[in-house]
């Protein structure tokens, strides 16, 4: 186990913490501003009708890695790609014991995060909220689509730009543009498609 100050928070981290991972695309342009390495985690407690991603619901193991496995994958992306971040989809981010350790991580290495969560604000971490950029909560709402913001659900779900770092890139999630999406084909041959898909 590793101790490490910030902010005079003490913060219990250990590399060996697991997460459950469903997807990883290495280098994504539709999962929020610059290009970033988007996470989808296995495993939702929410369960929000008409889930963009029903697949990731289950409480089933997928792929289990560490913090440190996923981190060296983030940093050799960051090599390969430039990425500037990263985003926490899923299924839902939250239910993951390793998801603090792993945004605390890339906070101290100057990779932006942002999480989307179906849960609002108010319920989450405050060791985890300490160590994001930007979170987009609430429930996916099937009778409020939301078609005035980019990569947002629906209209119950909120931005909160926790640090300054995106606050510059606002516009981003308001200012019209062609929808986007991307094919990803899976090592096990299977297809999937992320980005604006509602």
């Amino acid at each position: 186990m590793l101790m490490l100050e910030k902010k005079n928070l003490t913060l219990d981290f250990k590399l060996n913490k697991k997460l459950n991972i469903a997807y990883i695309n290495t280098c994504t342009e539709t999962e929020g501003p610059y290009k970033r390495l988007a996470i989808w985690f296995q495993g939702c407690n929410i369960l929000c009708k008409a889930c963009c991603n029903p697949e990731l619901q289950a409480l089933r193991i997928r792929h289990i890695i560490t913090v440190e496995e996923l981190f060296n994958i983030i940093l050799d992306s960051k090599d390969k790609y430039d990425i500037e971040g990263v985003t926490f989809l899923g299924g839902e981010p939250t239910l993951q014991e390793g998801l603090i350790s792993l945004a605390f991580l890339l906070k101290v290495n100057n990779i932006g995060t942002i999480l989307f969560t179906g849960k609002k604000i108010e319920m989450l971490d405050n060791d985890l909220i300490n160590n994001l950029d930007l979170v987009i909560d609430g429930k996916f709402e099937v009778s409020k689509i939301d078609a005035k913001r980019n990569l947002i659900g629906s209209e119950n779900q909120n931005i909160y730009f926790l640090t300054n770092r995106y606050e510059k890139d606002e516009k981003w999630f308001f200012e019209k543009r062609e929808k986007k999406i991307e094919i990803n084909i899976m090592k096990e041959n299977s297809i999937f498609i992320s980005g604006d898909v509602i």
